[in-house]
């Protein structure tokens, strides 16, 4: 682990891999450390913004213990989703089995919100399944607003129209950002996801 200097108020917490990232997280949700206004995780690092001292912080974070329950650290939430996306098909020849079983195995895993990005309300998610799949070779110019996609080892859905790489595997009508809505997104770091087959459209 290393802790590098952002600015005058906040820290860039540096670690080897996304489980660890996971479990640094959870332990900071739980249980801030004082003076702590906003944590941010993303695939390596945890930004630690503080209005207190940069030194005592740094203190604190490196006797941290990370959380080893880290995927059941937030509130779980359902998602409905109409598996009849473009890619389903390839999705399966890459992972060597069925569309059906491509299915059975996203509504299956629970996953996690790891960190955000992209665009506003687009969450990373990962679970303890294996998924591998390359992003398309091609991403295409527009994707729509509630498409379900993989890519690499994670899922995510599309917040609102924009380009993509992902794998596109199904849709939801579930408003995923909304700027009028107070939290707007509904996906947030270490918030759980289960994805509920609400058939082939």
């Amino acid at each position: 682990m290393r802790i590098l200097p952002s600015g005058d108020r906040a820290l860039l917490v540096e670690l080897d891999d996304l489980d660890q990232v996971l479990g640094y997280y959870a332990t900071l949700a739980a249980d801030p450390p004082a003076d702590v206004v906003d944590v941010v995780p993303a695939a390596r690092t945890i930004l630690v913004t503080t209005t207190g001292d940069l030194a005592t912080l740094s203190r604190t974070l490196r006797e941290l213990t990370p959380a080893l329950d880290r995927r059941r650290a937030g509130d779980l939430i359902e998602i409905p989703v109409v598996y009849d996306g473009e890619d389903l098909r390839d999705v399966a020849d890459l992972l060597d089995c069925s569309p059906e079983e491509v299915i059975a195995r996203h509504i299956a895993d629970e996953w996690t919100v790891a960190f955000s990005g992209f665009a506003p309300g687009f969450g990373y998610l990962t679970s303890a399944g294996e998924w591998d799949v390359p992003r398309r070779t091609s991403p295409r110019t527009k994707v729509p607003a509630g498409a379900v996609g993989v890519a690499g080892e994670f899922s995510g859905v599309y917040p609102r129209e924009s380009p993509g790489g992902w794998q596109l595997i199904g849709r939801t009508s579930v408003q995923i950002f909304d700027a009028d809505r107070e939290p707007a997104a509904l996906f947030h770091p270490g918030r759980r996801v289960r994805f509920v087959d609400a058939g082939r459209g």
